[in-house]
């Protein structure tokens, strides 16, 4: 479990970016998936996320995960879901004590939110879709209408522009909503195609919502095999399938 030293710092939450080790499932899902989305043996996927409850200090009842879709959506819990069937979105939020709020990631970029008392707490995952298309944003509002006022973010393992190579077209897609936003994207060895930098662009959009604190764990999913899951790197490979690792926040009853 990694943490990033700002939210550690508010002694009301718990939280953590998880990684890829310490549980049971075996293979090309070895060993801690999380991602009841793969073809892991369900039964494993749970113990490994009761593992992740215990070291939050919830009951494995209380870590909710949502259907993401690589939407803005961000949803509120109030209470526990079926895990099995959540709400759609791409952002979870509460201000309940006890309830873990977490989103699974193998690239995109995974950000934990918490007020500055704590007493509000998100969980946004966002790929290039949701980062475009305003689930930060999503997270930050929904937050402060539950009361939030001074946010703290961290930034969490996600892909790094130095293995992330896309197409022209995917530039242009960025460049037609902001020009600016070319700055994210330098010149691969391949012609036509660019390097795009997700988590400079996550945290762009993050600065532009004046929050109290931003921080970046700056560690890459693609790069370290022994500690991430990568769906870039299964497709490379050719692998058939591919583990999640999970990353949740909650307030400490």
């Amino acid at each position: 479990m990694i943490e990033a030293s700002g939210l550690a710092a508010i002694t009301a939450i718990s939280h953590g970016f998880f990684t890829r080790e310490g549980g049971v499932s075996e293979g090309i899902y070895g060993s801690l998936n999380t991602g009841y989305g793969s073809d892991d043996d369900a039964a494993r996927v749970k113990e490994n996320r009761r593992r992740i409850a215990y070291r939050l200090g919830v009951g494995d009842d209380r870590l909710l995960t949502i259907h993401q879709w690589h939407s803005s959506d961000a949803v509120v819990a109030d209470n526990p879901w079926n895990v099995r069937k959540p709400p759609e979105g791409d952002a979870v939020v509460t201000n309940r004590p006890g309830l873990a709020v977490a989103v699974n990631t193998a690239d995109c970029t995974p950000v934990l939110f918490s007020s500055g008392d704590g007493r509000v707490v998100g969980a946004a995952h966002a790929g290039w879709k949701g980062a475009i298309g305003g689930v930060l944003e999503s997270t930050v509002a929904r937050m402060k209408a539950l009361g939030a006022t001074d946010v703290h973010a961290a930034i969490g393992p996600t892909i790094s522009q130095l293995n992330y190579e896309v197409g022209p077209e995917y530039r242009a897609k960025f460049v037609e909503r902001d020009a600016g936003s070319e700055r994210f994207f330098i010149a691969s060895e391949k012609p036509g195609h660019f390097m795009f930098d997700l988590p400079g662009f996550v945290r762009a959009r993050l600065n532009e919502l004046d929050l109290a604190s931003i921080e970046d764990t700056g560690l890459c999913t693609y790069a370290d095999e022994q500690r991430f899951f990568s769906y870039r790197r299964t497709v490379h490979r050719g692998e058939e399938d591919y583990g999640r690792q999970l990353s949740a926040i909650c307030i400490k009853e």
